[in-house]
């Protein structure tokens, strides 16, 4: 039985055929995610190896998503984490109608957001005054939402992924 041209083609231009190319691996998303929480271990005073191995997370993807943010100071000396870095993070910020996704780039605005989404969680507890600090200032350039009724209603509508306001039996009214 004969085969026509196109069928030929199509065989021999398949990507099962031996010695065909993969396609280029995507990044994970999550492996990053899982290698900056390791590079905050390390500076918190965890090693290389144990950081990696608690947030399930290879060495290898830790020096390919974080590594200019380690230093070794000889070779074959122990790896450790500098005090902050550029690295670009991805945030979710309470925004007026909702969540906005924004993009940081340093390990400090993502620690001064991580200080302000504890402030919002123990504003939902019930401390009125947790935002006071918090009027008039901004991350990356967006302000901050600091309405208490804003904040409060976002969290009833479960809009606020990372409230506590779910677990709660009290919180602010």
């Amino acid at each position: 039985m004969a085969r026509s041209k196109t069928q030929n083609k199509r065989r021999l231009g398949s990507k099962s055929e031996k010695g065909a190319r993969k396609a280029p691996r995507q990044p994970s998303s999550a492996a990053r995610e899982r290698a900056l929480k390791a590079l905050s271990a390390m500076r918190r005073g965890d090693s290389l190896s144990r950081a990696a191995r608690e947030n399930g997370v290879t060495r290898r993807s830790i020096k390919r998503y974080a590594g200019s943010a380690l230093v070794q100071d000889r070779p074959g000396g122990r790896i450790r984490a500098t005090k902050s870095d550029r690295l670009v993070r991805y945030l979710q910020v309470p925004g007026a109608d909702g969540p906005r996704d924004i993009t940081v780039r340093g390990s400090k605005a993502a620690s001064e957001f991580a200080h302000y989404k504890a402030a919002i969680n123990r504003l939902l507890r019930g401390d009125r005054n947790a935002m006071a600090a918090w009027h008039g200032k901004k991350i990356a350039g967006i302000e901050l939402i600091t309405d208490t009724t804003t904040l409060v209603e976002q969290a009833r509508k479960e809009i606020l992924p990372y409230s506590l306001y779910r677990s709660l039996s009290g919180g602010a009214a």
